[in-house]
């Protein structure tokens, strides 16, 4: 257990990897049968849906196959768990927990799940269904079947009421059994290594995040005797599929919606039927309401009211952002410490990582969880909730988050076309949530993004 002795953070960690709790508990053989699971979206939803098949599959005393990633439009990545995560980390982190395999025995392996009624998607079941549902529903297909198929699986298992044992699962599969691959922190360690100006520092989440590779780089620099750098981790949720699936305008006219509306059709068709066929909020009214995302222009303006100055080292991650290079010009006319995986590492040390957007998000979510300050624009964010918990979990109450009440922001923004300086600062301030504080997990929500409960964390002494 960490003790973050001499730190003002009275709350640590619950050290899983000693296995104390499991320990008086019987071993899971995982003898029910077992669970498949494809899940979709991107590699935050994805890591989601991992460790909530872990907690299912502890629930329905069943074995875990590896699981696989379902290939996108929207992402076009064909990775798949072994490409991203550490399996036999995966596997033996959880073993004490969960019976873990890489794939399905022969004789299962020739069944047509869906003839025999063993696959579930999400149109199957409701979102954070509770255990409940699993035990009445699910757990009578595995046990004639020996197998179930969840194809989807996003959000489908609720944060409360969860047993005590499964939310520690839970919390330790997140934050213990996923690490990446040791290509994906070895990147992510040079990564760091330049954001921070090759000062030759090694910061308190690195050894977690890149493992060994973070020490290495620190004993190959050459510019030991140089100050390392501090930066302010940027997440700009501003990629085309937010903006087209937020149905919001961002000052772009006729062109625009013409655009985000070809977009709709293609990937998001059931958004864009339903919004041919039913009357939806306008655009002003999204808007006003804090339903858009912050553009790029607007997440700007909230850092320089805030009181970051030009001289503010900032990375920003999603940087394939909607409107292109331009937007980005933009936005280092006015902080050109401005930086982007893109332009510190070079296309020889990013080829590895082409055409796969959940490697390339991975580098993302270590140079933000890393960094000295993050700010988010979209607190619903998977990315913005993961990087958060994780700061909050391995920070020990030191790693400052900014998060923006977006239908503040949207007043201000809105209603202010002409506006003092100072008084816009003294607005934005009040509207934005800017803190060390470590909030105790209100019911019902996520313990990947509030960890300060007594499943995860525990007071010290």
């Amino acid at each position: 257990m960490h003790n973050y002795k001499g730190r003002k953070a009275n709350w640590s960690i619950n050290e899983y990897s000693q296995f104390a709790f499991f320990l008086s508990t019987p071993s899971i053989e995982g003898n029910n049968g077992y669970i498949l699971v494809t899940a979709n979206g991107g590699i935050n939803q994805q890591r989601v849906a991992v460790c909530n098949a872990v907690v299912v599959a502890r629930l329905l005393n069943s074995t875990l196959v590896i699981p696989k990633f379902m290939y996108s439009s929207v992402w076009r990545d064909l990775s798949q768990f072994r490409d991203i995560y550490q399996e036999d980390h995966f596997i033996n982190n959880l073993t004490p927990d969960i019976r873990i395999v890489r794939e399905l025995p022969k004789e299962l392996q020739s069944l047509d799940l869906e003839v025999i009624g063993s696959v579930v998607t999400d149109v199957d079941m409701g979102k954070e269904a509770k255990p409940s549902f699993y035990l009445k529903h699910i757990l009578p297909i595995i046990l004639k079947n020996q197998v179930v198929h969840f194809i989807g699986f996003g959000n489908r298992l609720a944060f409360d009421p969860i047993p005590f044992e499964l939310q520690r699962l839970r919390c330790r599969c997140n934050f213990h059994a996923l690490q990446f691959v040791p290509r994906i922190q070895e990147t992510g360690a040079l990564l760091l290594k330049r954001l921070r100006g090759h000062g030759g520092l090694i910061g308190p989440l690195d050894r977690y995040l890149v493992g060994q590779f973070g020490e290495l780089n620190m004993e190959k620099s050459e510019f030991l005797s140089k100050k390392a750098s501090k930066y302010l981790a940027l997440h700009l949720r501003f990629e085309i599929d937010m903006v087209s699936h937020s149905l919001c305008e961002f000052g772009g006219g006729e062109e625009e919606r013409k655009e985000l509306e070809a977009y709709r059709e293609i990937h998001f068709p059931a958004l864009a039927h339903l919004k041919n066929t039913t009357k939806l909020p306008s655009p002003s009214e999204l808007r006003s309401e804090g339903l858009c995302p912050l553009t790029p222009e607007e997440a700007i303006l909230m850092l320089a009211a805030l009181g970051f100055t030009r001289k503010t080292n900032i990375y920003v991650a999603g940087s394939n952002l909607y409107g292109g290079h331009s937007r980005l010009v933009a936005l280092t006319s006015l902080y050109p410490k401005l930086v982007t995986k893109e332009t510190l590492l070079s296309s020889a040390e990013l080829e590895p990582f082409a055409n796969y957007s959940s490697q390339l998000a991975a580098l993302d979510y270590i140079g933000c969880a890393a960094s000295d300050a993050f700010a988010m624009t979209d607190s619903g964010s998977q990315l913005s909730s993961l990087v958060s918990g994780y700061r909050i979990y391995y920070g020990g109450g030191r790693m400052p988050t900014i998060r923006p009440n977006k239908r503040r922001l949207a007043s201000i923004f809105m209603k202010n076309s002409t506006i003092e300086w100072r008084i816009f600062e003294q607005r934005m301030r009040k509207a934005v949530r800017q803190t060390k504080h470590v909030l105790t997990r209100p019911k019902g929500r996520s313990v990947y993004r509030y960890p300060r409960c007594k499943e995860c964390m525990c007071r010290t002494i």
